[in-house]
């Protein structure tokens, strides 16, 4: 039985993107190639590992047996590369951070900058997902720490508060909900919406919210920052929902109103989540209790 670490991530890669053409692509492996590495390793383990439909593929009993297994050994193996990088001159070590778009946004940079500039051989990869993904995804080991909206349910894992912001609805000055000092955000779906790009996990909660109302989200144009979503709205081109932090911000320069969201959703206490905070590695383990610290001084 021969295989090695590219087929095991190769694999991963795949059952995470759920299509076999998004795994190589992530490998930067071609298609005839990713799909042969696959097949051996079907042939190899006596067993077929994935189930191919028109909407991708998901991994059958053996695959996910195999996924468990790979997941453990690439970990391992990235742990034995980053604790022997500082004798090499390399990186001590990598984070792997999932979060969702507002601490993404708001909060991180900063916390991270300040980390980074003091743990020079440390790198942090960062990947924006929505909160209920992210608890998944750091249950099974994909990343280290997650930070994830405090309304979602975290399961087993542990948590520890990060920050807390709330989401408003900004508008133009002279705009027909200027003088609303509060509205829910069903009233607002009669209007047009300035968004982040859609593949972003803000912009796929607000559109669920949406849906969950029976309307759509009738965005005209996405961008890629909060700033940018105020600077478009104060010219009139259509509604936001940005953060509060951001909104208080681009008031001061610019000429659009701040209008508090009525809904439950829109307060947003931030929680750190993770696996097992004594069993992450020495400078994750730092990372975490920086985020912590951060938050102490931020109140």
């Amino acid at each position: 039985m021969r295989y090695d670490f590219t087929d095991l991530s190769l694999f991963r890669h795949i059952v995470e993107a759920g299509s076999i053409t998004h795994g190589a692509e992530r490998m930067n492996l071609a298609l005839a190639a990713a799909s042969t590495r696959i097949r051996k390793l079907e042939e190899a383990f006596g067993a077929e590992l994935l189930t191919r439909g028109r909407q991708g593929v998901a991994p059958t009993q053996a695959g996910r047996t195999l996924l468990q297994h790979a997941r453990t050994i690439l970990e391992q193996s990235e742990r034995l590369q980053e604790d022997l990088g500082v004798y090499a001159g390399g990186h001590a070590g990598q984070i792997r951070v999932l979060s969702n778009t507002n601490s993404l946004t708001e909060f991180l940079p900063e916390a991270l900058g300040s980390f980074l500039a003091a743990h020079p051989n440390i790198s942090v990869d960062i990947e924006e997902r929505l909160s209920d993904e992210i608890v998944g995804l750091i249950a099974e080991g994909v990343g280290d720490i997650g930070i994830v909206a405090g309304t979602v349910d975290a399961g087993g894992l542990t948590t520890f508060p990060f920050r807390s912001d709330r989401f408003v609805l900004v508008v133009a000055r002279g705009h027909d909900l200027a003088k609303r000092s509060k509205i829910s955000f069903a009233e607002t779906l009669d209007y047009n919406f300035v968004g982040i790009d859609r593949a972003s996990a803000i912009q796929r909660f607000l559109a669920n919210k949406a849906s969950q109302s029976g309307r759509t989200l009738r965005l005209r144009v996405q961008l890629r920052s909060f700033d940018a979503v105020c600077r478009m709205v104060e010219n009139h081109v259509g509604v936001g929902v940005v953060p509060l932090t951001t909104a208080r911000w681009a008031a001061k320069t610019m000429a659009i109103q701040v209008v508090e969201l009525t809904d439950p959703w829109a307060l947003r206490n931030l929680s750190i989540c993770l696996r097992d905070y004594k069993a992450l590695p020495p400078y994750a383990r730092q990372l975490v209790d920086h985020l912590r610290e951060a938050r102490r001084e931020s109140t």
